[in-house]
């Protein structure tokens, strides 16, 4: 028996317009027209979390006109619609998601345009026009788990790029653009229907991942029955549409001290300083509860900032008899921070709704 490696997944798949997405030439034929297979394609491809996007030559007016027309044009990101090198417009839809080239998928129907890519870009795996119907039983277009945020991958990239085009425009200071988008981070008990999200956090998170720890499902649907533990997870909004999930924690209660065995948010909302407000809420929740807080923390070459985080929070490895409250001693390099709570002020350029976890229940 040998085992079976399982096939990148592919992130964006990038179309060609004529004789692939629609039957027909577009500047040659009176009407293209799209068939129910390919919009099935489409739409069955944007809810498992796999972008798209357009390569053609083409006029783009006319192009994205005929894509409005035919209730596609919301689907594709980063559209490169013009007379240059697919190859290089292939590259720089990339480039724009920040996705590897072995990330990316590119289906035409001219040979010499998928040899041209193929050539330039030997990571992008190409396929002919024909395969259209085919995608959506292939593996490589298959994640294994279909989060909540996976149906919403494309609002959310698009929202991403009008909130940057936004913040390029802007010309005050980055606590008064932060105050403008209206932030929203809601910081709610995790249901079963997170957890596939949840635990792709603490995978995939590594820059703010306090110690680096995979929770797995199994594991964290049996934290979530035990009533000693509190597994949360934040979301964040603005005016321009949903971040999605961006952040767990991972918190154990005692009498007399409460533990934090896991903050990661994701890296995407660094600059939104999401977990200094997430700290802030906890340690101004153990305040109020009148208890200790400890945190784990496992020193790492990519989560310095993390580090810093608990730092200005307040936390140390200063002695505390507290540490009796908590069953079993830290592991290997795990660093158990100390912190006296004490109440924080709320943030001011992030509106929070946040459960009571001193009354046990949601505020």
């Amino acid at each position: 028996m040998t085992d079976t490696v399982a096939p990148t997944i592919v992130k964006c798949l990038v179309w060609d317009l004529d004789d692939t997405l629609w039957q027909g030439t577009l500047l040659e034929d009176e009407r293209v027209v799209l068939a129910d297979a390919v919009r099935e394609v489409v739409t069955g491809l944007d809810a498992r979390g796999i972008l798209q996007s357009v390569c053609s030559r083409n006029d783009h007016d006319l192009a994205w006109a005929r894509l409005e027309d035919l209730g596609l044009a919301e689907y594709f990101v980063v559209p490169e619609i013009g007379w240059g090198r697919k190859s290089d417009a292939v590259r720089r839809i990339a480039e724009r998601l920040d996705f590897a080239l072995g990330a990316v998928a590119f289906i035409d129907d001219q040979p010499a345009e998928r040899a041209e890519v193929a050539f330039h870009l030997p990571q992008v795996r190409c396929y002919e026009a024909r395969h259209a119907m085919t995608l959506l039983g292939r593996p490589e277009f298959s994640p294994a788990t279909v989060t909540v945020d996976s149906g919403r991958r494309r609002q959310m990239y698009q929202a991403g790029f009008r909130r940057a085009a936004e913040r390029a425009r802007f010309t005050g200071a980055d606590e008064d653009f932060l105050r403008s988008l209206e932030l929203v981070l809601r910081i709610g008990r995790a249901s079963a229907e997170d957890l596939s999200r949840v635990e792709e956090l603490t995978l995939r998170t590594s820059q703010m991942n306090a110690t680096g720890v995979h929770y797995p499902d199994r594991v964290l649907r049996a934290l979530l029955a035990d009533p000693r533990y509190e597994v949360l997870v934040t979301t964040l909004t603005d005016r321009f549409g949903p971040h999605g999930a961006v952040g767990v924690l991972l918190l154990e209660r005692a009498d007399r001290v409460w533990h934090l065995r896991l903050l990661a948010t994701s890296c995407r909302v660094v600059s939104f300083g999401v977990g200094t407000v997430v700290l802030n809420w906890l340690v101004d929740q153990a305040a109020r509860a009148g208890v200790h807080l400890l945190a784990d923390f496992r020193a790492t070459d990519r989560n310095r900032i993390m580090e810093i985080t608990y730092r200005f929070a307040g936390f140390d490895e200063q002695p505390c008899d507290c540490r009796a409250g908590v069953a079993g001693d830290a592991d290997g390099d795990v660093q158990r921070l100390h912190l006296v709570a004490r109440r924080r002020p709320a943030p001011t350029t992030v509106r929070l709704t946040a459960p009571d976890l001193t009354a046990g229940g949601p505020a």
